[in-house]
């Protein structure tokens, strides 16, 4: 029996991998944002977007993006220019559709979920929102105070 590989088991992209640059970025880039006759050259295109995936995925500030990305200035200025053409949503599209396609060959007819549905519908990632065996309506408020419905009023428990 095949062995299905479910859509977790998949690496995490940090960089674009070479097939995908080549075939799906590069055209986007080389028609919707050329580089300028004059001026200052760009940055180089794809460790801005590296640097912009590792923003998306680690959730840092710009301004702690690592060296290897280049200028946190100059990747955010880029960011910026590619939501502002409207370029960065075309290379969203082709980055996840490289993930789907790798969702796919990688199984057996399983479709692919994504990271956050999973969390949502209550997986393994999921936090005890109280702590423990404790339910919503059986915790207590952080200052130990007890609601009462006496008009609404806080009171401090008694002790017995």
């Amino acid at each position: 029996m095949a062995r299905i590989t479910p859509a977790a088991e998949l690496p995490t992209l940090w960089t674009v991998p070479d097939d995908l640059w080549r075939g799906f970025i590069v055209p986007i880039l080389k028609k919707h944002d050329p580089e300028p006759p004059t001026g200052r050259p760009r940055i180089d295109q794809r460790r801005a977007f590296d640097g912009i995936l590792f923003i998306l995925r680690s959730g840092c500030q710009w301004n702690r993006l690592p060296r290897e990305f280049g200028n946190d200035s100059s990747v955010h200025r880029t960011f910026q220019r590619w939501v502002r053409l409207g370029i960065f949503q075309k290379l969203w599209t082709a980055l996840v559709s490289y993930g789907r396609r790798l969702a796919w060959s990688s199984s057996t007819g399983s479709r692919p979920t994504a990271p956050w549905a999973r969390r949502a519908s209550g997986g393994s990632s999921r936090q005890e929102p109280h702590g423990s065996g404790q339910t919503g309506h059986e915790a207590q408020r952080a200052d130990r105070r007890r609601w009462l419905p006496d008009g609404g009023a806080y009171r401090r428990r008694q002790r017995p």
